[in-house]
C-alpha cells in the first residue's frame, strides 16, 4: 500500500509543487500509485513540476488513457519542455496520443530551434481585432479565457493576425462596453521574436517588468506569448551553467542527482587535467630559481602565502567582471575603464596585504617565534613588494581574461576561478623570485 505522503492534509489543499516534492521522496511503485490517486484536475499541474526522469518513469507506469488525458491537459509550453527531454522514439509515441489540434500545436512548437523563444511560448492567449468592441472582447474572454495562460493582457491584431498592441485588462474594465478596442490602443508595445535566443528574452522581462510578453514571427504575426515563470527557468539554467563553468568543470546537462558517475568524471576530468598541467609549470618556475632558493631557503616559507594571495585576488576580479557582464553593466568597450579601476584596486589591496605581511614577519622576529636571519628586514621587504606585484597582477588578469574571451565570442564564465588561480600561481612565483633576486641575492 502506498505511503501517506500528505500526513493528514488533503492533497487539494497543497500547492502542486509541494505535492511533486513529496512524490519525489517515494519509491517508484508508491509514487506511481499515489500519483494515480490524485484528483484528476491536479495531476497535470503536479506532473509539470516533476523532474524529467520521474516524468518518464510515470509514463511507463500509467495506462494509455491516463497518459493521453495528462498530455492533452498540459499547457503547450510545459508539454514542449517535457517532449524535449524524451528519447526520440518515445516522443513519436506520446505525440500520437494527443488530440489532432493539440498534436498540431506540439509539432509546431517543436519545429523551432532548441534554444529559441518559440520553444518557450504558448498559443493559449486572448487576442482581439482592433475593430471589435470592449463588450465583444469580454464575451470572448468569458468563452475562451479558462484556457489562456494569463489574462493580464489582451493582444490586438489586424485581419492578418499581425500584432498591433497589447492592452492591460484593467484598461478594458474601466472602458465602456460600446467603445472600440482601437480607441484604447497607443500602438506602443514590446514583443519577442519567435526565432530569437531564449537568453535574449531575459533582459527584456527584467527591463520592462512584465509577467508576459507576446511572441511574433519575422513578419510581425502574433504566434504566442511567453510568461515570466518560463523565463525564470531559463535564468536558473543559465546561472547554474555559469556557476559550474566558473567552478572549473563542464556544465552538467541534467541534475547532479541524476548524473551518472562516468559522466560526472568526464565533466570534471578535462579541466582538472588542464589545470594540473598548468600547475606543473610551477615546478618548472621553482626549478629555474633553484640556486636562489638554496641560497635563501627562508623564501620557500612564503610561497603558499604569495601565490594564494594572487590567485584569490584574481578569482575575486574574475567573479566581479563576469557577473557585471551577465547583468549588462559593462561591455567590451568598457575594458579600459575596468583596467584603470582594477589597477588602483589591485594596488590598494596589494599594499594592504604587503603591510600585513611585513608586520607578521616583524612580530615573529621580535618575539622569537621564528628567526629569519640578520637580514629579516630585507625578507620582509621582499614579501611585501611581492604581494603588491602579485595581487596587482592577479587583479588585472582576473578582470581582463573575461574581456579577451568575450572578444573571441567565447563564454566569459569559462575563465573559471581555478583557471585564473593556476595562471597567477605560475606567474606569481616568477614575480616573487625576481624581486627576491634583486633585493636579497
Amino acid at each position: 500500500m502506498a505511503t501517506n505522503i500528505f500526513e493528514g492534509t488533503m492533497a487539494e489543499n497543497l500547492h502542486p509543487n509541494d505535492i511533486a516534492e513529496k512524490l519525489t521522496e517515494l519509491n517508484e511503485k508508491d509514487r506511481i500509485l499515489t500519483f494515480f490517486l490524485l484528483p484528476s484536475e491536479q495531476k497535470t499541474e503536479v506532473f509539470t513540476y516533476l523532474d524529467p526522469k520521474i516524468q518518464q518513469d510515470l509514463l511507463h507506469g500509467l495506462g494509455k488513457k491516463d497518459i493521453t488525458d495528462l498530455l492533452n491537459e498540459m499547457a503547450p509550453d510545459d508539454r514542449t519542455e517535457f517532449f524535449v527531454d524524451l528519447p526520440d522514439d518515445l516522443i513519436k509515441n506520446t505525440i500520437n496520443l494527443l488530440d489532432e489540434s493539440e498534436r498540431k500545436v506540439a509539432l509546431h512548437l517543436l519545429g523551432y530551434p532548441e534554444d529559441s523563444v518559440g520553444r518557450l511560448m504558448t498559443p493559449n492567449y486572448i487576442q482581439a481585432k482592433k475593430n471589435c468592441t470592449v463588450g465583444q472582447a469580454f464575451a470572448h474572454i468569458k468563452k475562451f479565457g479558462r484556457k489562456a495562460e494569463t489574462l493580464n493582457y489582451i493582444y490586438v491584431v489586424d485581419k492578418n493576425d499581425k500584432l498591433l498592441d497589447d492592452i492591460r485588462i484593467g484598461n478594458l474594465l474601466l472602458a465602456d462596453d460600446d467603445m472600440l478596442i482601437e480607441e484604447l490602443c497607443d500602438y506602443n508595445f514590446i514583443a519577442l521574436r519567435s526565432t530569437m535566443n531564449q537568453e535574449e528574452a531575459i533582459p527584456m522581462f527584467e527591463k520592462y517588468d512584465r509577467s508576459a510578453l507576446p511572441v511574433v514571427s519575422e513578419t510581425g504575426v502574433l504566434v504566442g506569448i511567453v510568461t515570466a515563470d518560463d523565463v525564470l527557468d531559463i535564468v536558473q539554467e543559465r546561472d547554474t551553467e555559469d556557476i559550474q563553468k566558473f567552478g572549473g568543470l563542464e556544465a552538467l546537462d541534467i541534475p547532479y542527482r541524476d548524473t551518472p558517475l562516468l559522466t560526472l568524471f568526464k565533466k570534471r576530468a578535462g579541466w582538472l587535467i588542464i589545470l594540473f598541467l598548468g600547475e606543473m609549470l610551477t615546478a618548472s618556475a621553482m626549478g629555474y630559481f633553484e640556486k636562489e632558493i638554496e641560497r635563501a631557503l627562508v623564501l620557500t616559507l612564503f610561497i603558499p602565502l604569495i601565490i594564494s594571495s594572487g590567485g584569490n585576488s584574481g578569482s575575486q576580479a574574475a567573479t566581479l567582471i563576469i557577473r557585471a557582464m551577465a547583468l549588462k553593466e559593462i561591455g567590451l568597450r568598457d575594458w579600459w575603464y575596468v583596467m584603470k579601476k582594477e589597477i588602483f584596486s589591485g594596488l590598494l589591496l596589494g599594499v594592504t596585504l604587503g603591510v600585513i605581511g611585513f608586520i607578521r614577519i616583524f612580530i615573529w622576529q621580535s618575539f622569537h617565534f621564528y628567526n629569519y636571519g640578520e637580514h629579516w628586514t630585507l625578507v620582509g621587504l621582499t614579501v611585501s613588494l611581492s604581494l603588491i606585484g602579485i595581487v596587482l597582477w592577479g587583479t588585472l588578469s582576473g578582470s581582463m581574461i573575461p574581456f579577451v574571451l568575450r572578444l573571441f565570442k567565447l563564454d566569459p564564465a569559462t575563465s573559471s576561478a581555478p583557471f585564473v588561480a593556476t595562471m597567477v600561481d605560475v606567474t606569481g612565483l616568477i614575480i616573487y623570485f625576481s624581486i627576491a633576486l634583486l633585493i636579497l641575492l
